[in-house]
């Protein structure tokens, strides 16, 4: 690897930089000294000495330093991109390596959505790590945005569009919301009949992470989608929690089937302006193209492609709502 541009001295990096290598990603992914030093287990001050060390050597600055965060510079950007490269690939020929002794070992770094990580992917872990022992897995459980490009993410699980060009997906599975409501509340309020009979009614509206207003229901109608904003008296960002308080008879909600299903098909829930349904919500698993997709990711991406596949849980014995049949996973 060669750094260094006009007015400046170009640099090879040999194999003694490796180390300033990896402090320099884990800053430039923490994007503060403190926490990449945690995440080494050295000193902010080493830390802070190994970068001014590094950008000394290489003749170029990296980051810009406020008090509060570090920033990469144009250069160190572009550098940072590379350096990802270079770390991934030795660690794909550590996992080569260990295949041919017959071991796979190492660690998969996983970000996926609260509710779909819950009812999904964590109840299916022991069964992985029972097959795959010396396989580490680090799964964070969040609805916020995952920037793959910076956080020390591995594969993320998005639902929806993907938001960023340079992703791969992997289709996993689709999910399909869903206005709902208690036998008691209709029994009390009535049944809407279209989208917008929803202002007569108490709606239980989802609050997401750094959202400053509540989350939008999506309907169809002539081929068309178009949003809803509703409220009512009851607002949370817990969907677990919107759930109960729906089966409780304090309004409708607006549901994906992974978490509506059972309570449909136990009567404590019934599906309202199903003539309405907007078209299904992709869900896939997600990775940057230049981290090599070592043999440890293929495994997880199989796996999490398994648990759902053919038939999503939600949709035993039978799906909520008629709709085409899945076809098989593809890459995009």
């Amino acid at each position: 690897m060669v750094i260094g541009g006009e007015g400046s001295a170009s640099r090879h990096i040999g194999m003694k930089d490796l180390n300033h290598i990896l402090v320099f990603v884990k800053v430039a992914e923490a994007r503060n000294f403190t926490e990449a030093a945690n995440v080494l287990s050295i000193t902010s001050s080493a830390v802070s000495k190994i970068i001014t060390r590094f950008e000394t050597d290489l003749g170029v600055r990296l980051f810009n330093r406020t008090t509060r965060a570090v920033h990469l510079t144009s250069e160190g950007a572009s550098f940072f991109e590379r350096c990802k490269e270079v770390l991934a690939a030795i660690h794909d020929a550590e996992d080569a390596l260990r295949q041919t002794t017959g071991s796979l070992k190492g660690k998969v770094r996983l970000a996926m959505p609260v509710g779909f990580g819950r009812h999904v992917v964590a109840p299916a872990l022991t069964s992985f790590a029972m097959h795959y022992p010396d396989i580490t897995i680090e799964a964070e459980l969040t609805d916020r945005v995952v920037d793959l490009a910076y956080e020390p993410v591995d594969i993320a699980i998005v639902r929806g569009s993907l938001g960023d060009a340079r992703l791969v997906a992997k289709r996993l599975c689709e999910l399909q919301f869903i206005a709902c409501a208690s036998p008691e509340y209709i029994s009390r309020h009535g049944e809407p009949r279209e989208p917008e009979d929803l202002v007569k009614h108490h709606c239980l509206a989802y609050m997401g992470p750094q959202m400053s207003r509540y989350r939008e229901w999506t309907f169809a109608r002539n081929g068309r989608t178009f949003n809803m904003q509703v409220s009512g008296r009851v607002n949370m960002n817990s969907a677990e929690s919107l759930l109960e308080a729906a089966m409780a008879g304090l309004g409708i909600v607006m549901l994906s089937n992974m978490y509506a299903a059972e309570a449909v098909r136990s009567n404590k829930l019934k599906m309202l302006l199903t003539d309405f349904v907007a078209p299904s919500t992709p869900v896939s698993a997600v990775y940057l193209p230049n981290r090599n997709l070592s043999q440890r990711m293929r495994l997880f991406i199989d796996f999490l492609v398994r648990i759902v596949h053919p038939v999503a849980p939600w949709d035993k014995p039978t799906p909520l709502l008629p709709r085409p049949k899945p076809g098989e996973p593809v890459d995009r």
